[in-house]
């Protein structure tokens, strides 16, 4: 008999797990949600009063809060703690030691002074895992270095290989770092309980946005490495393959991605350049990226003389990959945005939001509940008697 709750249970695979949260901004915030999204209890620890500094990131707010923390810490329960005050400390302390999962990415060093560092926390509960994000390392001449989201790209190395060829360094727009980082200690976490059912013994676990970012980049520095070349800029294109970049059209941009020899010809046909397909200087890829300069502005060229939707229509059907240029309303009124049922609306606050991009067997994490006032359930978990 088939169990009408197995889709409701496969996507809450972390149920019963409890976590502490003691993390503000976005990278913390973002693991933390990850994990509560797949089932578990985030207890999500707030300074009194302000609470998290996201809060206060906006306009645009939510009634109220700024969008930013209602897109991070949905599901959450919210206790507000003066961790100057040592009966705050020792609260948090003892209910660490009967937690799954810790995670916090206050200022670097400033839990270990507290005495809320891993070595403490892990001594007494030798189950936990403890997760720190970092700006730049767990370890180092900078690991005490505090860092935001466009200090570390730059630091890393994105802004030099981002924005147009002749034009300033530019940052990439979302949130990559941060959310990459959340992601990955998400991840950690996930491995090192894994570990643990088999072990019986938590595990520390260290990320940085530093790391996020060299890990982004891995496939550019194992080309430097190989050449000593800093990479070139590309505006949306590819240092590696061509064609495979935006290309203006009569009323917008469509990125085209013909990224082998035999979609390079039905480009060139559709494009009306068939004499290309006979051309020695496009006959490989590797050809076409020591001769881009002339080919991607006779594209140029041909692209501006149609619309983006003759172009689509165009090109689809010869099996050439490409997509238009979208913004977000445009994203919004797409079927399969619709179809794939991402979006999601926040119980009690009419918010939609993006939920978890994974499914399990078929069913999505829904939003179990808004994001939490600051202190909200200092009494239902304890911590009232605290003031």
């Amino acid at each position: 008999m088939t169990n009408p709750f197995r889709n409701i249970q496969a996507a809450q695979p972390l149920a019963g797990i409890k976590v502490i949260e003691v993390g503000q901004n976005i990278a913390g915030p973002y693991a933390g949600e990850i994990l509560s999204s797949l089932g578990a209890e985030v207890v999500k620890i707030e300074r009194p009063g302000a609470g998290d500094d996201a809060r206060g990131w906006g306009p645009p707010f939510w009634r109220g809060t700024a969008t930013t923390f209602q897109a991070m810490n949905h599901g959450k329960k919210s206790i507000a703690l003066d961790l100057k005050n040592p009966a705050h400390v020792q609260w948090l302390r003892e209910h660490a030691a009967e937690a799954d999962v810790f995670i916090q990415n206050m200022r670097p060093g400033s839990l270990e002074e507290l005495e809320l560092g891993p070595d403490v926390l892990c001594a007494l509960n030798p189950r936990l895992v403890y997760c720190s994000l970092w700006a730049f390392g767990h370890k180092g001449p900078m690991r005490l270095a505090p860092g935001y989201e466009p200090m570390v790209q730059a630091f890393a190395g994105i802004f030099s290989i981002n924005g147009a060829e002749n034009g300033p360094s530019a940052r990439v727009g979302m949130q990559v770092l941060d959310l990459g980082t959340g992601l990955w200690a998400a991840l950690g976490c996930i491995a090192a309980l894994l570990r643990r059912a088999t072990t019986g013994q938590g595990c520390v676990v260290d990320t940085s946005l530093f790391e996020t970012a060299l890990g982004w980049l891995q496939v550019m520095m194992a080309g430097f490495h190989a050449t000593g070349r800093q990479p070139e800029r590309h505006r949306s294109g590819n240092p590696n393959v061509v064609v495979f970049q935006a290309l203006p059209t009569e009323d917008g941009e469509i990125v085209v991605a013909a990224a082998n020899d035999r979609l390079f010809a039905k480009l060139a046909r559709a494009a009306g350049f068939e004499a290309w397909t006979r051309d020695e200087r496009f006959a490989s890829n590797a050809l076409r990226v020591q001769h881009k300069a002339v080919l991607i502005p006779a594209l140029e060229a041909v692209f501006r003389t149609r619309s983006t939707q003759q172009w689509l229509d165009a090109l689809e059907p010869l099996g050439i990959p490409c997509a238009p240029i979208q913004d977000f309303a445009q994203v919004l009124a797409q079927p399969q945005t619709e179809a794939i049922g991402i979006f999601q609306t926040v119980p009690d606050e009419e918010l939609r939001i993006v939920g978890l991009p994974l499914s399990f067997d078929g069913a999505r994490p829904q939003v179990r509940a808004r994001a939490p006032h600051v202190g909200e359930h200092n009494e239902a978990l304890g911590a009232g008697a605290l003031g």
